[in-house]
């Protein structure tokens, strides 16, 4: 709301922004109320629709992140490898539909893993040992060959995770080796602070996606295994504000500005 109503706010990294914030708010009303429910009341039921929906949703806002740090990395390089063609390239039109590209192969990758977790047959028990409907404890419940399903959620991992992490490092590599170019060292600091929120978003999502997935289960606990999840489904958004709101100098001064235009009003 902050980023729609300042006009000084209306740029290609607070537009990304604004996206990052209604996709947050997107995963945490799919997982965060009916895990609530669990805890609070122990033992909950979900239809097999809800529960579908819940992983359709889950896997399209997770995915859309993927993407949109993708996009913020390019944007960051573009500002500080090439300055001079930034806003140029990086014009509204470009970054509209860049997110709605986001969107999209978001959207057509879920609804891929989807489709195929719909074609499983469950014919035993019913009760999911999680606190949401997340894929492995789905394939846990089918009483049918998984084989072909869990071959294309690892195939979806190549597109979806692998190839926007790895883009995003060459990013920062340049990045890095435009820094050390730069003589002075407040220089420097000053290029590097403008992409820190990023890089430090980047790291803890992809760290608890590393730490939830490629972490050996063997000696974990069930409740450990359960618990790690809820890293990347409810902490990562749970500190996104923190990071790019009450650390960033402009939206501090704007908040400021409406703070003291509504003392006045008063």
């Amino acid at each position: 709301m902050v980023v729609f109503h300042s006009k000084t706010l209306h740029s290609p990294m607070y537009f990304f922004l604004s996206q990052l914030s209604i996709s947050d708010i997107m995963l945490i009303t799919d997982i965060a109320p009916n895990m609530l429910n669990i805890v609070l009341h122990e033992r909950t039921s979900i239809s097999y629709f809800g529960c579908i929906t819940q992983y359709y949703v889950f896997g399209s806002t997770e995915g859309f992140e993927c993407y949109l740090l993708t996009v913020m990395s390019y944007d960051r390089y573009l500002a500080i490898c090439s300055p001079l063609h930034y806003v140029s390239i990086m014009k509204q039109t470009l970054c509209i539909q860049l997110v709605i590209a986001s969107w999209l192969l978001s959207f057509s990758m879920a609804f891929i893993s989807t489709f195929g977790v719909c074609q499983l047959e469950f014919c035993g028990p019913n009760v999911i040992d999680y606190f949401f409907c997340d894929f492995s404890p789905l394939v846990e419940l089918s009483c049918s060959d998984t084989s072909r399903v869990q071959m294309e959620t690892t195939l979806l991992c190549f597109p979806v995770l692998l190839l926007p992490f790895l883009v995003i490092m060459v990013s920062y590599i340049y990045i890095v080796v435009t820094l050390l170019k730069i003589p002075s060292f407040s220089g420097r600091l000053k290029s590097f602070s403008t992409c820190s929120s990023h890089l430090t978003v980047v790291f803890i999502f992809y760290g608890t996606l590393t730490a939830a997935y490629l972490i050996p289960k063997e000696g974990q606990s069930p409740m450990i295994s359960k618990i790690m999840p809820l890293l990347y489904t409810v902490f990562t958004p749970f500190v996104n504000p923190f990071i790019y709101s009450l650390r960033n100098k402009d939206i501090k001064d704007i908040l400021k500005k409406v703070k003291y235009k509504q003392m006045a009003f008063l």
